[in-house]
């Protein structure tokens, strides 16, 4: 899932290389980072366990700095990464990370002009309770954003031909490089900053892996996501909140990467990556200090109010945990 410096050499890495198909180099750096699955670390070599140098920092732009200073009330708030266990993400993957004077630096995807709307696509036939999980991730995308969201009419899973197909984990897979190249790209409406498809079918992207919860392209502005591996939302009631955060996670993540957000490696972020579900789990729905103020730089959202319109929607859906650490966060944020 995704588009930053990761280092994810390997399979899909070297087969772009000899079949010069550029869409295969967003498999290095510019996707896969949600990515579960026994056997990923048999398909590449395992990395020196113990997170990487924190990155060397810029001036921050002046035009940037009333965010920073923003951002920096909600610091004492951030939870530091503990160090990666054998399986997780950064034991994996050496990232090295990005500051937000980085980003802004980067002159990075934003939503400003005539690209202000995240467009939402399903893809494929959905139950009732999937269906009202994509609903609530397309109101979740539009707070967390602070941009407007068009659920666009269903597409059929036909689009998706057998050769992007396969049948593995007992489940019919799709290539996630088909959808973003062939379903999603163009598609790509004039006043979208992003497509993301979303899917009940399960994702793979191609040959070394054996699946991801959703991969993005930066370059083209298109990601897709599935609901295929975040519980059964029709179990409980308990159950429905762990699938839909899940989902949300997924979908935040990816659009993230659009915006030209990287992972984060300094705290607990829902744009940290994740090798594995109980790893993603421990990850917050929230953005951190660091990452939030790429959102408010990209979108140009009034921090209060989104933080706000976040905490609202938590609360309504019943998400505890979620929102007892976006109510200290609106807290600090007013005190200023």
């Amino acid at each position: 899932m995704d588009a930053d410096p990761g280092t994810n050499a390997g399979t899909p890495h070297r087969r772009a290389r000899r079949g010069g198909r550029r869409w295969l180099y967003w498999l290095v750096p510019h996707a896969l980072l949600l990515c579960v699955g026994v056997g990923l670390f048999a398909a590449r070599p395992a990395r020196p366990a113990g997170r990487p140098d924190p990155p060397a920092d810029i001036p921050l732009a002046p035009e940037a700095g009333p965010l920073a200073a923003l951002a920096d009330r909600l610091r004492p708030l951030a939870k530091a990464l503990a160090e990666p266990g054998p399986s997780d993400w950064l034991a994996n993957h050496r990232e090295r990370g990005q500051t937000f004077a980085q980003y802004v630096a980067s002159e990075p995807v934003t939503a400003r002009g005539e690209r202000r709307v995240l467009h939402v696509q399903p893809l494929g036939d959905f139950t009732p309770t999937q269906r009202r999980i994509v609903t609530l991730v397309a109101e979740y995308l539009g707070l967390a954003y602070g941009l407007p969201v068009a659920v666009d009419p269903d597409l059929p899973v036909s689009l998706v031909p057998e050769r992007a197909r396969r049948r593995a984990w007992g489940t019919d897979q799709l290539l996630t490089g088909y959808i973003l190249r062939e379903v999603l790209r163009p598609r790509l409406p004039a006043d979208a900053v992003a497509v993301l498809g979303l899917t009940a079918s399960d994702l793979w992207p191609g040959s070394g892996w054996n699946f991801v919860f959703g991969q993005a392209s930066l370059a083209d502005r298109v990601g897709v996501w599935s609901v295929h591996r975040v519980g059964d939302p029709d179990e409980s009631d308990e159950a429905f909140r762990l699938a839909l955060v899940r989902a949300a996670k997924t979908a935040v993540h990816e659009t993230g990467h659009m915006l030209s957000i990287q992972h984060c490696t300094a705290h607990e972020c829902v744009m940290c990556g994740s090798n594995h579900l109980e790893e993603s789990d421990r990850r917050p729905l929230e953005f951190c200090p660091e990452c939030v103020a790429k959102v408010w730089w990209a979108t140009g959202v009034e921090p209060i109010r989104r933080a706000e319109r976040v905490l609202a929607f938590c609360r309504s859906q019943g998400l505890d945990a979620e929102g007892e650490s976006l109510a200290q966060a609106v807290e600090a944020l007013r005190r200023g």
